[in-house]
């Protein structure tokens, strides 16, 4: 099968839009529905005010966090090389778990603005986090990145526009995105529809998309100037993800 060739841009007259960046607003607008949907449902001490600032707070996290992460764990001597690549976003270059850090950052700072506690905060956006995954993955898929290992199953697909060998592969991509995107957020948004413990519905985030990813990665080719970091298959991915799991699992048992 073949991957389809789409442009990574289109024009609005004069102006250039990149898909992957048409994919973080899909998912910073999914977000903040979503939180205004939950604000006002019986019970919720969230105002729609709040959460279109809580919002704010978190895209410059994900935007800042995610870049300047996979700056430091994927490519640093590259960019030091070429500062002014630091940039191009749109070109992709995002870490997950930089985009992470930079969001807990930001959850922090705002519960501090508005008097609540850091977990009642981390517990109302992890639901609304996975639909921006998802996008973001397809952003991936567009631009022709990150694509998996080689494989004979019959969904495999060449990716002749960026791939030079022009091997079969495994559309990662595409896992992620099921998983991380549709997956994570069904078990997210139905765990958090009824009340819950503090602490839980952020460690039932951090668990399964550790384990998602960690899964996922088996299937998928790792940066090339980094490779497998061990036994041939220990990945970047996999490493910073396992322990996102391990304090799922304790936050979990601390609830």
């Amino acid at each position: 099968m073949i991957a389809p060739e789409i442009q990574p841009y289109f024009d609005l007259g004069p102006l250039r839009v990149y898909w992957y960046g048409v994919m973080y607003l899909i998912g910073f607008l999914a977000a903040w529905g979503l939180g205004s949907y939950r604000a006002k449902q019986p019970g919720s001490i969230w105002s729609s005010d709040q959460v279109g600032d809580l919002i704010f707070y978190a895209a410059l996290g994900v935007i800042l966090g995610g870049r300047i992460g996979y700056i430091l764990f994927y490519d640093l001597t590259a960019y030091l090389q070429n500062p002014l690549d630091i940039l191009k976003i749109w070109q992709g270059g995002m870490s997950f778990h930089g985009g992470l850090l930079g969001v807990l950052l930001a959850l922090w700072l705002f519960g501090r603005k508005i008097g609540q506690s850091f977990f009642q905060i981390a517990d109302f956006v992890a639901p609304l986090v996975p639909i921006g995954l998802g996008t973001g993955r397809i952003g991936n898929f567009i631009n022709g990145e990150l694509w998996g290992c080689e494989t004979d199953l019959p969904w495999g697909m060449i990716f002749p526009y960026t791939d030079p060998l022009l091997l079969v592969r495994h559309p990662s991509q595409l896992y992620e995105a099921f998983l991380e995107g549709v997956v994570l957020f069904l078990i997210l948004w139905l765990y958090s529809g009824k009340p819950r413990p503090i602490m839980s519905v952020s460690a039932m985030f951090l668990i399964f998309y550790g384990s998602f990813r960690i899964l996922v990665e088996f299937a998928r080719v790792p940066d090339a100037h980094i490779g497998y970091l061990a036994f041939d298959w220990l990945t970047m991915g996999q490493l910073l993800s396992l322990p996102m799991v391990i304090l799922g699992v304790v936050l979990l048992k601390r609830r």
